[in-house]
């Protein structure tokens, strides 16, 4: 199997996480309000995440859970691994559930944009392989990492409730985005942010910027970047909020396509673990990821090809969705908007048509970057 394998069981302090707000409300929603945050003149918090690792179990567990080794691909394993325990109480013993870290090639090779070392699957190829081989019972990822396309023999039945979409702006010298001189260089490896800060402030230089939240963080506080934006569910499920300056309505800064969701795969067939899964499943977090999923499979858009996408259930009820292609200098944004009924069926129809219509009007060539 590609990727190196460390098997070993974690335990770990309880991480505390802020509550789901997946779906915009008054107060988040596309236009939603922001936090009143001074600007941040002191380095930001740094932190590793909090475990402590046995090297045998004393029994055989009942569930191997694959993750990446990185702290915030462990706080979405412990976070499965605690909904697990709470709702099958065979799973609250001792040594039921192990955690066994996978190695996968974007944690490998963090010196080159992902575009230039393949883009699709990068996060989770290696995990999938162990579990198809048996080595895992379930893997865990995050959703927005996750080819539209499954291998054979494998299923994602479950999502987690997701947690905020929404982007945080994190800078030592600016209180906002809008606030960075003409020049300032700002850090991201996504080619969705690049494109909408361009297309924005096109004063701005986006650098390319790779690593976890520790790295990207230690590496603000260093002075490589004047900014950088993460994703708010990730620095909330590391309870690192207090290094954000400001937050990003969805409407200035679009996600990427399943952004704060938590996606569980299990080999098709084993229907123990499907059982296990769909316990944990929420269904208007499945539902609303594949509406944006299906909105990307229809784009097909590389790597290369700026591409964001967010699905919500409004006041009313109702599906809300709004698609955005983009290219990557920012010169040329597309956007789409549908409303529907908040259905599988006709999310996925709304999802696919809202991409075969900006696929209309890029015409040909615009997603060949």
């Amino acid at each position: 199997m590609a990727g190196t394998v460390t098997m070993r069981s974690i335990t770990h302090n309880p991480i505390i996480t802020a509550p789901s707000h997946g779906r915009p409300t008054s107060s988040l929603g596309f236009g939603g309000s922001r936090p009143s945050i001074a600007v941040r003149r002191r380095p930001v918090v740094i932190r590793a995440a909090v475990t402590v690792e046995q090297e045998t179990q004393a029994k055989v567990s009942l569930i191997k859970i694959g993750t990446r080794g990185s702290p915030l691909a462990l706080a979405q394993a412990y976070e499965t691994r605690a909904k697990l325990m709470a709702t099958h109480t065979e799973l609250a013993e001792d040594g039921a559930i192990e955690i066994i870290i996978i190695k996968t090639t974007g944690d490998k090779i963090l010196n080159q944009p992902l575009a230039d070392i393949g883009g699709k699957g990068l996060f989770t190829k290696e995990i999938d392989e162990a579990l198809l081989e048996g080595t895992i019972d379930i893997a865990v990822h995050s959703m927005k990492d996750v080819p539209t396309y499954f291998p054979d023999g494998m299923i994602l039945p479950c999502n987690l409730p997701r947690e905020d979409v929404r982007d945080a702006f994190i800078s030592l010298t600016a209180n906002k985005l809008a606030e960075l001189p003409a020049g300032s260089l700002v850090g991201s490896a996504s080619l969705r942010r690049q494109s909408q800060i361009l297309y924005r402030y096109p004063s701005l230089k986006v650098v390319n910027f790779r690593g976890n939240v520790q790295t990207r963080l230690k590496k603000l506080n260093e002075g490589e970047v004047q900014a950088t934006l993460l994703a708010l569910a990730g620095l909330k499920r590391l309870n690192m909020t207090e290094n954000v300056t400001d937050i990003l309505s969805v409407e200035e800064m679009l996600p990427a396509i399943a952004q704060g969701a938590i996606g569980i795969a299990c080999r098709s067939g084993d229907d123990k673990m499907v059982n296990y899964l769909d316990s944990l499943n929420h269904e208007e977090t499945r539902l609303a990821v594949s509406c944006e999923r299906a909105f990307l499979e229809t784009l097909d858009g590389s790597c290369r090809t700026p591409i964001a996408g967010y699905a919500y259930r409004d006041k009313d009820g109702n599906c809300v969705f709004r698609g955005l292609v983009a290219s990557p200098d920012g010169t040329r944004v597309l956007e789409t908007t549908r409303k529907g009924l908040y259905a599988f069926e006709d999310m996925i129809a709304m999802g696919k048509d809202a991409g075969k219509e900006l696929i209309s009007r890029a015409g040909p060539g615009f997603f060949n970057w």
